[in-house]
């Protein structure tokens, strides 16, 4: 088993170079070290920006129910009879899912589904 590294303290320092790129650590001594950083600015999001956002965010929390149902149909009707004996094979190799992650998606649908009914 390899040792932890030792820690150092790390102090700050008294001025930020906003032109520094790098990280730059200097050790003074085996107790301390300094590191100066570089704030980044992020500037706010447009209100474009947000709508577009949220149109994404929702997309992305319908993804894994539209999958899910998909899978329960595929599943339920047996579409994967004519190339694969079982559903999991099918998944398997059209999908490349695990034999579980089916299970998961049609599973965490019906969640969905029943959290947004109530």
């Amino acid at each position: 088993m390899n040792p932890s590294p030792r820690k150092r303290k790390a102090t700050s320092a008294s001025s930020i170079n906003p032109e520094l790129l790098n990280l730059d650590i200097s050790l003074e001594d085996s107790a301390s070290a300094t590191i100066d950083v570089v704030a980044v600015e992020i500037p706010e999001l447009t209100p474009e920006e947000q709508s577009d956002r949220l149109l994404l965010e929702r997309i992305v929390e319908r993804a894994f129910f539209e999958a899910g149902k998909a899978l329960a149909q595929l599943r339920d009707r047996r579409l994967y009879r004519s190339t694969h004996r079982t559903f999991e094979e099918y998944c398997r190799d059209r999908f490349g899912f695990s034999r579980r992650q089916p299970y998961y998606l049609m599973e965490a649908a019906a969640i969905f589904e029943n959290l947004v009914a109530s």
